[in-house]
């Protein structure tokens, strides 16, 4: 079990605790538990019993605990909990503005046991009369609902990636025809509502997936269409409609019979890419081996696991010229941003750094909170001290498209802003974005220089990949950056790329493509 595995279940007990009314010290003890066992830097599953005490917030009550879930993989006393909890209320506490105590509150006081009982209550005003609640409050519900419901099926390309090569591997395994990835996967959409594969008429030995949350979808067909079925299922309707696909056999073929390149499949999405192959070269692609740094990243200064030598080091030996250092900002307290006098004490540190581990260099920034007007986080003479800032919106989320849009282009408009973070907020099948009017925030990016992010992390990947084509019309670069609050978190830029490519995203767009001198040359612009 990954870390994060172990706090969801030491999270689930506290929500459950806290449900039921028990004891506020025990509660405690669970939700504190949970929130040091992910950020913990080392694999809890890998530690001794007696390491086990060593973990912070987790004290000899709940150690045995922790041992039973590492070693069975379940907890007895979290089925304690679940034994006395309806299956729908379970699924309540996962409803974004819906704390336990709320959940209780609604459970006990309206008799509501599902989130779609609770969808219904909204819908017919009832939750604004209930004592803690409101008009805001029953909107925010509601609107959190129907995200829920309508992403509850699909999940996230990153998450099944192992899930993939497992099927793969079996039926080669276990049969001499062949099998291929179609489908949304194989076109590396960020977001899945299945998983699709091809196998020939040979093929009869096939996993047993019907346990899986994950759908999973295998189509038989003739060996000597296989690999024109693969093209066909690779690619949207509005693609195919474009193309003569004639007598061709495979995807080589059709684009040979239509005198097109090869169109890669992530990109067969039947909106830009005709356009795109005309003024571009399939190498023009970016690709991981094109990445020559990794700007927006975080270490134990502010909410980092790894130290930033250790990130410098990580990435110095993966190959990479240079490092961005982004902690956050003094105003994102819960993240322990940097006061200035933490910056100069960070800043030391790196010069020291950079001289031991030229010609590999770590460049000063910060990932500044866009504050409610659109100001950056520090005075100019602190600003002026990076090499680089990322500004980013984490808190008053809450906007419409015009106050957004006016906030993001007043960053925009602020001389030391060099890249624009993660510009719409959103979290995958989690939080939709705040509406931004993208056109007249990349519009303001091209006139002011700044290059847009591309957060990285699958659960970001923000921003969305069908805005790279206006972003390479106005000449904006794009930076494909991790976020990665850990030395595992670089592997992120990986996802990246899929989205970038996905968008057309070329290697001479893109920022962190530069070598560190041509990098250095255009922050300098």
């Amino acid at each position: 079990m990954e870390n994060k595995e172990i706090a969801s279940v030491f999270k689930l007990v506290g929500q459950l605790m806290e449900l039921h009314d028990e004891n506020k010290f025990k509660t405690r003890s669970y939700t504190n538990a949970a929130f040091q066992i992910s950020k913990y830097p080392e694999r809890i599953i890998d530690l001794s019993l007696e390491q086990l005490e060593s973990v912070p917030g987790i004290g000899k009550n709940l150690v045995p605990k922790l041992a039973e879930l590492l070693e069975t993989g379940e907890m007895s006393y979290l089925q304690k909990w679940l034994d006395v909890t309806p299956i729908g209320v379970i699924e309540m506490l996962k409803i974004k503005g819906l704390g336990p105590s709320k959940v209780r509150t609604i459970w006990q006081g309206m008799e509501i046991e599902s989130p779609g009982e609770l969808l219904y209550a909204c819908n017919e005003n009832r939750l604004v009369d209930l004592k803690g609640f409101g008009d805001k409050t029953q909107a925010a519900v509601k609107a959190s609902i129907e995200f829920m419901m309508e992403h509850q099926s699909k999940t996230l390309y990153a998450s099944v990636e192992g899930l993939i090569d497992e099927i793969i591997t079996y039926v080669n395994a276990n049969n001499d025809g062949k099998i291929a990835l179609v489908g949304e996967a194989a076109m590396k959409n960020p977001v899945l509502s299945e998983l699709e594969f091809i196998v020939d008429e040979s093929v009869s030995n096939l996993p047993d997936t019907s346990e899986l949350k994950t759908k999973v979808h295998f189509h038989t067909v003739q060996t000597d269409s296989f690999d024109l079925e693969q093209f066909k299922r690779s690619a949207t309707e509005a693609h195919l409609s474009q193309l003569n696909i004639g007598t061709a056999t495979n995807a080589a073929q059709v684009y040979q019979l239509n005198d097109l390149p090869f169109i890669e499949p992530e990109m067969r999405l039947g909106s830009f890419e005709f356009d795109w192959v005309k003024k571009h070269q399939a190498s023009d692609l970016i690709t991981n081996q094109d990445l020559l740094g990794c700007l927006h990243n975080h270490s134990t200064y502010s909410d980092g696991m790894h130290t930033l030598k250790d990130m410098a080091v990580f990435l110095k030996n993966e190959g990479y010229q240079y490092l961005g250092i982004s902690d956050h900002s003094q105003t994102a307290v819960y993240a322990s941003g940097l006061k200035p006098e933490k910056i100069f004490e960070q800043h030391a540190e790196i010069d020291t750094l950079n001289a031991e581990l030229a010609p590999f260099k770590i460049l000063k920034g910060i990932e500044s909170d866009i504050l409610s007007d659109g100001s950056l986080d520090y005075e100019n003479d602190v600003l002026a001290s990076f090499d680089f800032i990322v500004a980013s919106i984490h808190s008053a989320m809450k906007m419409d498209e015009a106050t957004a849009t006016k906030r993001l282009i007043k960053a925009i408009e602020n001389q030391y802003t060099k890249i624009l973070g993660h510009p719409t907020g959103r979290l995958l099948l989690s939080r939709p974005g705040y509406p931004v009017n993208h056109k007249k925030v990349i519009d303001a990016c091209a006139e002011n220089g700044v290059c847009v992010e591309l957060n990285a992390n699958p659960m970001r990947l923000d921003i969305d990949y069908t805005w790279i084509p206006y972003c390479m019309e106005k000449g904006v670069m794009i930076s494909i950056n991790p976020d990665a609050h850990r030395k595992e978190g670089f592997r992120h830029m990986e996802y990246g790329v899929l989205a970038a490519r996905r968008g057309g995203l070329t290697k001479a767009f893109t920022l962190n493509a530069l070598s560190l001198s041509e990098l250095e040359t255009w922050l300098k612009k």
